[in-house]
């Protein structure tokens, strides 16, 4: 495994690490909520406990529960246990539950403390039980102390679990990437020299049949041939090294299209409109802008019935090729995964066939977007239509022409 897939291999993992630290921390929030809320009910109900028995046993104001004060109104005089907290009983809200008989609960800080004041009607004056709330706060800081330390040391172990974990998930998915890559290195280097032998050899046959027969067309398009395999494989090696910076030049997009036009015209009877415009130039490779469009004529050649239109334009800042075929189209539930590797689906012939999209169209997904552009596809009951947009470089013609 290279370096560069090893901190691939490492960055992945800590991303995997960062990912469970999260859940983790949110998992952790999450129950400190619902302990919380748990708490805060068992207290509400315990409080509601405390002052409903400190009400039935109140007879008078001397002998309170713990943590709760009795103060009552009795012919017009009020009483209060002894060492109720400043301010923590309402006198107003007392006098009126006796004149109104209604019962009152409502929660009043004193200084720094926090009581629950419980006021109700009794025997032509009124009652009112007053409980200190900070043994209830005591608990509840205490409880959100513990979950917070106990979240803050399970923090770091879950982050480093999670590497490991990840670690060991990509190790069999790195390793089968390695050796991809290894066996596409191997492939092209065992490749390299016979394509370069091929091409020349024939350029000596070229040479030397110059003088001899009429044979120089042929010969020529086999040089071409040879050289178009030799930088399809150049370009092949260069988008299967991930550390591998693709060199981008000025192409004649519409120059590109004419030659696979015209091998496609020698290789089949079905009829190829051109329709061309006069000059498009793109920054890219040429030998991968060749592999998407001879993809996307062979892709339309294959499911035409009478015919394939090609067209070339410039729209603002964007060369755009269509391809068109009067085909089956494409079936509406393939068109999400149109652009994925061995994708298929029916057509609509009687036959009952499958339309074949296999890699052709995938590789033509991955070229537009390593020039910066995009494919797109439209289908209907005419046929189906791809479209390639790429970035066109300034200066392209505006007038279009026939072929």
């Amino acid at each position: 495994m290279s370096s560069a897939d090893v901190a691939s291999l490492r960055r992945t993992a800590l991303r995997v690490g960062v990912q469970t630290a999260v859940a983790v921390t949110v998992t952790v929030l999450v129950l400190c909520g619902i302990a919380l809320l748990v708490m805060l009910s068992g207290q509400h109900d315990d409080d509601a406990a405390v002052i409903a028995g400190a009400i039935a046993s109140a007879d008078d104001v001397t002998d309170p529960p713990a943590g709760t004060w009795v103060v009552m109104l009795r012919q017009g005089v009020v009483e209060a246990s002894p060492g109720l907290p400043a301010g923590a009983s309402d006198e107003a809200v007392l006098r009126r539950s006796a004149e109104d008989r209604s019962a009152v609960t409502e929660d009043r800080v004193a200084g720094d403390r926090e009581y629950r004041v419980r006021t109700e009607p009794r025997d032509g004056g009124a009652l009112q039980v007053v409980l200190d709330l900070g043994r209830d706060h005591v608990q509840r800081t205490r409880l959100i102390e513990s979950l917070v330390l106990v979240g803050a040391v399970g923090l770091l172990p879950a982050a480093g679990i999670g590497a490991w974990l990840g670690r060991r998930a990509m190790m069999p998915m790195a390793n089968a990437l390695a050796l991809q890559r290894r066996f596409v290195a191997d492939a092209g280097h065992e490749l390299r020299t016979p394509v370069t032998l091929l091409s020349t050899r024939a350029q000596l046959i070229q040479r030397a049949l110059l003088r001899r027969a009429d044979v120089s067309s042929d010969v020529d398009k086999l040089v071409r041939d040879a050289d178009q395999l030799a930088a399809i494989l150049e370009d092949l090696l260069l988008a299967a090294d991930p550390r591998g910076q693709a060199t981008h030049e000025p192409v004649d997009l519409r120059g590109v299209v004419e030659r696979v036009v015209e091998t496609a015209r020698s290789e089949t009877r079905v009829p190829i409109t051109f329709v061309p415009h006069e000059r498009v130039g793109v920054l890219g490779s040429a030998a991968g802008l060749t592999r998407a469009v001879t993809a996307l004529l062979d892709n339309a050649v294959r499911h035409a019935d009478t015919g394939v239109v090609v067209t070339l334009r410039v729209d603002l800042a964007e060369a755009e090729l269509d391809v068109t075929d009067d085909g089956p189209g494409i079936a509406l539930e393939a068109l999400p995964r149109l652009f994925d590797r061995f994708a298929t689906t029916r057509t609509e012939r009687a036959e009952g066939g499958r339309r074949q999209y296999g890699l052709g169209l995938a590789l033509v997904s991955e070229i537009a977007a390593r020039h910066g552009g995009t494919i797109t596809a439209v289908t209907s009951d005419e046929g189906a239509r791809f479209r390639l947009r790429l970035p066109a470089l300034p200066g392209n013609s505006q007038n279009s022409a026939t072929s």
